[in-house]
């Protein structure tokens, strides 16, 4: 998972990083009303969920679990 976590103390639950998240990772969790790591398997680390994020509640990882495929 490339996102390594999403700070609940910062978060305020505005929904921007779900809305910039183009692999619908991100979701948010309907109790706490804040965002959430949905579906981490399908995160490619573009990114743009920490960069929208006025918070700056989400950390990621430089590490990511699957391997970059190389289309040559």
């Amino acid at each position: 998972m490339a996102i390594e976590k999403i700070n609940p103390e910062l978060c305020t639950g505005c929904g921007t990083c779900v809305d910039s998240c183009s692999m619908d990772v991100i979701r948010m969790d309907e109790k706490s009303g804040k965002a959430v790591v949905k579906y981490g398997e399908d995160c490619v680390l573009c990114g743009f969920c920490s960069r929208d994020c006025p918070e700056k509640a989400i950390v990621l990882t430089p590490v990511m679990c699957v391997p970059p495929v190389v289309a040559w």
